[in-house]
């Protein structure tokens, strides 16, 4: 039987939802592997549109997050609320604004953030299974608050940036700093992650770390 990977998506679009590249890389990744994705997202209005044209807010525009995570899933997705680890063999969760806009509010409150109830619970389910996850780009920040508000020791990473791996710090991982094209695992804790487009330039650049990341992740589940 494949092995089901659940991948926690954030809305559609870099700058209010999940980074498209880095979802589809990974949802490529995982069914090279001959795995089967398991899309999920919060049913939940975003923070805010964003006109990627522009990169302006588009004021009085609502989108929910479900319906545009649909977008990168064909469809096939479902509520987190529906999903439990007993469901899956590993978690990934892609970066883009979304994930510190939408699944947490890391992007607003920085290391004081709220993540949403749906995410904490699921996250803490795999990792209290000793199941592994995986979270590249920004997402790692919302693993650290997580993880540091259940006092369990980890160590993540979303690259070099000071002022994030700081923050990471400060909800209590330990940051470790990583080049775009590798990853860091926590072996304790079965936590996996990689800088994507925290660093990279190039779609290129952010599929190797991305792949790589895969295919530890479906090693260990």
């Amino acid at each position: 039987m494949a092995k089901k990977i659940g991948v926690v998506l954030a809305g559609c679009g870099v700058y209010d939802g999940s980074e498209i590249h880095e979802a589809v890389i990974t949802l490529l990744a995982i069914d090279r592997a001959g795995a089967e994705a398991v899309c999920m997202a919060p049913n939940m209005d975003q923070l805010h549109v964003v006109n990627h044209l522009t990169g302006e807010v588009a004021e009085g525009e609502k989108r929910n997050v479900l319906v545009e995570a649909a977008r990168i899933a064909r469809g096939q997705i479902k509520d987190m609320a529906t999903v439990k680890a007993s469901d899956l063999d590993a978690l990934f969760l892609p970066g883009g604004f979304g994930a510190a806009k939408n699944l947490c509010n890391f992007a607003v409150k920085g290391p004081e953030c709220d993540v949403n109830p749906e995410v904490a619970r699921l996250v803490r389910e795999v990792v209290k299974a000793q199941k592994p996850l995986a979270a590249v780009c920004i997402a790692p920040a919302l693993i650290a608050r997580v993880l540091g508000d259940e006092k369990l020791a980890h160590k993540l990473t979303i690259g070099t940036d000071q002022g994030t791996a700081q923050a990471l710090e400060t909800m209590g991982a330990e940051h470790v700093t990583c080049p775009v094209n590798e990853f860091i695992i926590d072996e304790k804790n079965k936590i996996i992650s990689s800088p994507a487009y925290m660093l990279a330039g190039r779609i290129s650049e952010a599929a190797e770390g991305i792949e790589k990341t895969v295919r530890v992740l479906l090693e260990m589940a």
